[in-house]
């Protein structure tokens, strides 16, 4: 468990084999806006993705947040070193101590690929084992039936339903179903993790599965 402030006020840099995640900055801005490519990532009505001419604001209202003691935000980067979206631990409670891992996105060329299993082993790993969280938790929209699919992938159960519980960036009332991840459950969930990297990795492509 780390000790002291600076470890829950400061975005670490987190490495792997496919994936870089470093603290997020203003200079980020253009990679993030080339990632999102024509918008189509932001024309999701039911993810608050950002559209290509948002990119410096996302990156601004990110940093206020992380100023405010809200987030940790990190711009995330392929294995070639090219931006390829974003992410960030949110809801930051080191009295528990519990976070939450969200505002996630990246370009359509690596979803669905082993860059977001790295990713989020890096992630976890760091909050469970350098933060010294009890629970990590992750929230997305009902209507995400993806999102949902994919955080189940990971082995965090679902919590249930928080109804009315946010808004959609079109302005409609979110339904947002949660999941977590418990300290107890970590060794299991960082062993799936691990297994799924090895079988991207022993079919000699790890970007795709």
């Amino acid at each position: 468990m780390s000790d002291g402030k600076t470890a829950w006020s400061t975005a670490p840099t987190l490495r792997g084999r496919h994936v870089a995640l470093e603290p997020l900055r203003p200079g980020h801005a253009e990679g993030l806006r080339a990632a999102l490519g024509d918008g189509e990532l932001s024309r999701l009505w039911y993810a608050n993705v950002p559209a290509p001419e948002q990119a410096a604001d996302y990156v601004a209202a990110a940093l206020k947040m992380q100023a405010e003691g809200k987030a940790l935000a990190f711009a995330v980067r392929d294995a070639a070193g090219a931006i390829v979206g974003s992410t960030r631990y949110y809801d930051l409670d080191p009295a528990v101590p519990r976070l939450q891992i969200g505002y996630t996105w990246y370009a359509p060329r690596v979803q669905r690929t082993g860059l977001n299993t790295e990713a989020k082993l890096l992630l976890l790993t760091h909050a469970f084992e350098a933060l010294g969280c009890i629970c990590v938790g992750f929230e997305t929209s009902w209507f995400n039936q993806a999102s949902r699919a994919a955080i189940a992938r990971l082995g965090a159960k679902q919590d249930g339903v928080l109804r009315s519980h946010r808004r959609h960036a079109d302005g409609s009332v979110r339904d947002t179903v949660a999941f977590s991840i418990l300290d107890s459950e970590w060794p299991a969930a960082k062993r799936n993790l691990i297994h799924k990297l090895q079988q991207h990795d022993s079919k000699g492509d790890a970007t795709r599965g």
